[in-house]
């Protein structure tokens, strides 16, 4: 399976498929997130899934980020780099997170006192700001576990079912 990005603006802050089909006309893979225009060119779609309001789905997209980042420094103190190829490793390189996403969500993980960041050395020398999680930040990560399981039952009661329908 080709890899998944995390960005803002697709699906889940967002991961997406960037599917493995054939090449179109602009040489990039077919994606079926994002259809070709008349032309034959890309045209860019926002998240249609939703929950009740615009502010609640913004949030449940940047929650996801969140709650892996938040995630990733349970196990300890890493930077923006570190972390970002431990979600990739971690999801066997299904998950790809980008710059574009990672650092707004960890300023917002800080404004919000879930992580702190302080000054270091990463591993090949050179000064890194290195993320650690809070004890407000551990607390927050059991609630975002609790979200995930519940949306992962509703999605898994869609898409099969009949296996839902036993269980009850």
């Amino acid at each position: 399976m080709a890899p998944c990005r995390i960005g803002m603006g697709l699906f889940f802050v967002a991961v997406r498929w960037t599917g493995g089909g054939p090449a179109r006309r602009t040489g990039q893979e077919a994606c079926p997130t994002r259809p070709l225009d008349i032309l034959g060119n890309r045209r860019y779609l926002s998240p249609r899934m939703s929950t009740r309001d615009e502010k609640e789905r913004i949030e449940f997209l940047q929650g996801t980020l969140d709650m892996l980042v938040l995630r990733t420094l349970l196990l300890g103190p890493a930077h923006g780099h570190a972390i970002a190829h431990a979600i990739e490793r971690n999801s066997d390189d299904v998950l790809q997170v980008e710059q574009g996403s990672l650092y707004p969500a960890l300023h917002r993980l800080i404004k919000r006192g879930w992580i702190e960041a302080e000054e270091g050395v990463s591993e090949n020398n050179r000064r890194a700001k290195f993320y650690c999680l809070t004890a407000k930040g551990k607390a927050q990560l059991a609630v975002e576990n609790t979200r995930w399981d519940k949306f992962a039952r509703a999605i898994a009661r869609i898409m099969r079912p009949a296996e839902s329908e036993a269980g009850r």
